[in-house]
């Protein structure tokens, strides 16, 4: 099925994640890169791009905070959600020690890179951030996948009491990891990025921004030289840093 089409699915599962939001599991696959995203579609409503937690069966984790995601949020089993896609950029593989860093919702498109990634490395750490463990997301899942996770809360409700970026830059620094993936608020990635490149560690960082047509076409999404939807989410620290300057 052509990508700019979209197709009907039933919400298969609904799983709370605290009070940050919900995991849906939809009833089908969709075969993606990690990395990728979909717009979501609820006739009436609205249409808004989700990153892709799983691609089979497709599953999407959403955090509660516009008046679509809260919708969202709030859609029961059998429920009827429209996709089209996947779009985007996704996650290059890389390295044999991989860290994952998500923050808040940013976790959702390292589910799909940690399963991507699980069988071709050594050693696979995420360290995942929200500013309390009630909002933490996708924790069990990464744990299912045989990852090495690391959490942190702003207030210390769970793990490292600080920010993501305070967790993450002193296992970058200590040469155990060889590459480093990221999505979340734009403030942490900018420092990772930096960092990295100080440090000649790779970095591939996800970057958000508002997209409407998802495809290239509207030009919402225009960041520096780049429409994110067409050539990002993902991008190396360089393109990524030269993006925002």
């Amino acid at each position: 099925m052509r990508g700019d089409l979209h197709r009907c699915y039933t919400i298969a599962k609904v799983s709370p994640e605290g009070q940050a939001g919900a995991t849906l599991t939809l009833d089908h696959s969709l075969p993606a890169q990690a990395g990728q995203f979909v717009m979501v579609w609820l006739p009436g409503l609205n249409e808004k791009p989700f990153s892709i937690v799983d691609d089979d069966p497709l599953t999407l984790s959403i955090s509660a905070l516009g008046p679509f995601s809260t919708v969202m949020v709030n859609r029961t089993v059998g429920d009827k959600v429209w996709v089209r896609g996947p779009y985007g950029h996704g996650f290059q593989l890389m390295g044999r020690r991989p860290l994952l860093i998500g923050g808040g919702c940013g976790v959702a498109p390292l589910a799909l890179l940690s399963r991507q990634l699980a069988e071709s490395v050594e050693d696979l750490s995420v360290i995942v951030g929200a500013s309390t463990a009630s909002r933490l997301m996708l924790v069990e899942r990464f744990r299912a996948l045989g990852c090495r996770v690391r959490l942190a809360t702003d207030d210390g409700s769970a793990g490292h009491r600080g920010t993501v970026v305070e967790a993450a830059l002193p296992v970058i620094d200590s040469g155990t990891v060889d590459a480093v993936y990221a999505c979340g608020p734009e403030g942490m990635l900018i420092t990772l990025a930096q960092f990295c490149t100080l440090t000649g560690v790779r970095c591939q960082l996800s970057l958000e921004r508002y997209m409407r047509c998802g495809v290239g076409l509207c030009g919402s999404c225009h960041c520096g030289g780049l429409l994110v939807c067409h050539d990002g989410p993902v991008l190396d620290a360089e393109s990524f840093l030269s993006a925002l300057t």
